[in-house]
């Protein structure tokens, strides 16, 4: 944990699941919130020494207790008013698995084959013939600037609810090669009780990813619990039309924003508002997230999960597109909490027994 500039430094799917709309959950100062998904699955588990039951008990548990403890109780000195509770959240690799590599790249790469009777032209073109054939290693070399090509290539030439629907039918279907279940199902159950918990404490949570933003909001509410204005990612640009005199938004190939690295305070201050007392991520690329909500004044948390557990999960500090190195190392100097996976969480996914 870390308390700011001020002071001292120490800083599955639920998706079946039906939610009475009289649900609610009382904080520490009176204040009464409605629950989501992810609160009524853990609301037993919200509060005491039986929070997070798929944390192991020790520091890395004790602090997010603690944190929670002390920003909640009212009339402490680390008291911190619930419209003020906001929690930022990384996507890939964070809230749920990314290797081999980022779900939403194994969508273009299909999207991509899809379309590629419409495009007899692309077997010419040495990137998307690498993707069409399966040579990753020249797709790899063709880096961000190649991987956006492909992104823009896919993700546009459609409206807005076009796009959605297309991503809907892909996330009921698609499989993970390795697990060989739905990606929706390689979500991290520690990280949806921890969402769940700090509603349960009357923070709001957002997620603050790379990924696109469109992408994860066809999502994002039945799986974490976190509706589709508090998703926030990278975007292409779009533009409004009259389509057969219906107005409609359309996706254009050409970037709007990139939500990583620098890009993610930037767009939660865009976006939110209020600058975090909480961040969570997994990599290099959510550092400078970690450092502007670690900046604030008051009682701060960062953490880091870093991938540990090759049995279960994965073991890595670099993914394709993705490093854990400067991060890993501002954390130990600030007293941010890491996340041994393999050490500290009893189950990884939903369906581990």
């Amino acid at each position: 944990m870390c308390r700011g500039r001020d002071a001292p430094s120490t800083l599955h799917s639920l998706s079946q699941l039906t939610v009475p709309e009289q649900a609610r959950s009382t904080d520490d100062d009176g204040m009464t919130t409605a629950i989501g998904p992810t609160e009524l699955a853990f609301g037993e588990h919200a509060k005491g020494d039986a929070s997070l039951p798929s944390w192991n008990e020790g520091p890395t548990k004790k602090s997010i207790i603690d944190f929670v403890h002390g920003v909640t109780t009212s009339g402490g000195p680390q008291f911190v008013r619930p419209e003020e509770r906001i929690a930022v959240f990384d996507n890939d690799g964070t809230l749920w698995s990314e290797m081999p590599a980022y779900f939403q790249l194994s969508f273009v790469f299909d999207r991509l084959k899809a379309l590629a009777p419409q495009h007899p032209e692309w077997s010419d073109q040495p990137l998307y013939a690498a993707v069409l054939q399966g040579d990753m290693k020249t797709v790899a070399a063709g880096g961000v600037r190649g991987l956006l090509e492909l992104a823009m290539i896919t993700h546009a030439g459609m409206t807005t609810d076009e796009f959605s629907k297309i991503v809907e039918e892909w996330i009921a279907t698609a499989r993970h090669p390795k697990f060989n279940r739905l990606y929706t199902e390689l979500i991290f159950q520690p990280m949806l009780e921890l969402l769940a918990y700090l509603r349960a404490h009357g923070f709001k949570t957002f997620i603050v990813s790379g990924g696109g933003i469109e992408f994860m909001r066809v999502f994002a509410d039945k799986v974490y619990g976190i509706p589709p204005e508090q998703v926030i990612g990278s975007s292409i640009v779009t533009k409004f039309e009259m389509v057969a005199g219906v107005p409609a938004l359309t996706r254009l190939p050409e970037l709007n924003f990139m939500d990583d690295n620098v890009g993610k305070p930037i767009a939660i201050n865009l976006h939110v508002g209020r600058r975090p007392i909480a961040a969570f991520g997994n990599s290099d690329g959510d550092l400078q997230m970690l450092q502007w909500t670690a900046a604030g004044t008051g009682l701060r948390f960062g953490l880091l999960v870093h991938h540990t557990d090759s049995a279960r999960e994965y073991a890595y500090d670099v993914s394709p597109l993705g490093t854990l190195d400067k991060a890993l190392t501002e954390a130990k100097a600030k007293g941010w909490t890491v996340v041994d996976m393999k050490q500290d969480w009893k189950r990884i996914y939903p369906f581990e027994t």
